[in-house]
């Protein structure tokens, strides 16, 4: 018998933007009807990677940076279960940016979920590879992970959200959690989440959101438009928030679950592993040797 450990209380400052992710992410779920058994939570390093202690489901700490390739190995393993990977800037952009780039590549059917506050919170506030030039010494400009995925042709579904607006950043989650639970590839969301000890953002970030899908003739469904017109808002001294790109279904990339797992009835977590159901395989394999 499973024992069912409940998920304690956050244990984030109040105020904390994590807080607008966290209730995204759990509205997406129960809007989609995810069943606590089949939602597996993997968790980074850093305040926000404690995300999977405070909700139900099924929940790993990953090692720092390593989020990815453990939430695709999740995957790979039991493709039927949905799989979200949670994770800060610092965390995913830093010693995890390797991983990032291999994950939009490989095109797994996972949601990857960031909570950027552009600054190591859980550290004391140190500058982390979002922060802007000046921010607590820092010399070098911003990484912008919306057009790194833009640049990977694999990547199916990017977007980011604030979450000083909880509506639309529900919406977003909850379309990247039925993007990957139909199969269609890796889903991206990047969230803007202040941290309110440490780098509190709340006004300026909601004076220069741009929703790039309110601009006229915007097609998500365009790479190349996503990319020129991310960078036109990033010119103009906004930030561009919305479902910024989603690869059309005639043009999707298959995704890697698919590619070595057409059959979830055969992935390896459901596989009989017992000595006793694989006798007659171990035995045709030790005569092949003599």
């Amino acid at each position: 018998m499973v024992e069912h450990v409940k998920p304690i209380q956050p244990t984030w400052c109040p105020g904390c933007g994590d807080f607008g992710v966290m209730a995204a992410v759990k509205k997406g779920v129960l809007e989609l009807k995810i069943p606590s058994e089949n939602l597996v939570l993997v968790g980074g390093i850093g305040c926000s990677g404690g995300i999977h202690n405070f909700m139900d489901g099924y929940g790993f700490h990953a090692l720092h940076g390593r989020l990815l390739p453990t939430a695709i190995g999740v995957k790979l393993a039991n493709p039927k279960l949905t799989v979200v990977a949670i994770g800060g800037d610092g965390d995913g952009y830093a010693i995890g940016m390797g991983h990032f780039v291999h994950a939009l590549k490989k095109n797994t059917s996972i949601t990857y979920i960031v909570m950027n506050n552009e600054t190591y919170g859980l550290t004391k506030g140190q500058a982390s590879p979002t922060s802007h030039v000046g921010f607590e010494g820092n010399v070098e400009p911003p990484v912008d992970a919306i057009l790194t995925a833009l640049s990977i042709p694999a990547a199916a579904f990017i977007a980011r959200g604030f979450s000083g607006t909880p509506k639309e950043a529900t919406a977003l989650v909850t379309e990247a959690l039925r993007f990957t639970q139909e199969r269609k590839g890796f889903a991206f969301v990047e969230i803007l989440s202040p941290c309110v000890t440490y780098n509190d953002t709340y006004d300026l970030w909601r004076e220069k959101v741009e929703d790039v899908g309110k601009r006229p003739g915007y097609d998500k469904a365009d790479r190349g438009k996503a990319f020129s017109t991310v960078l036109d808002v990033m010119h103009s001294g906004k930030i561009p928030v919305g479902e910024i790109y989603r690869t059309p279904d005639d043009q999707l990339y298959t995704s890697l679950d698919r590619t070595l797992l057409p059959n979830p009835a055969e992935a390896p977590a459901t596989v009989d592993i017992s000595v006793a159901a694989n006798l007659a395989r171990y035995e045709k394999m030790l005569a092949s040797l003599e």
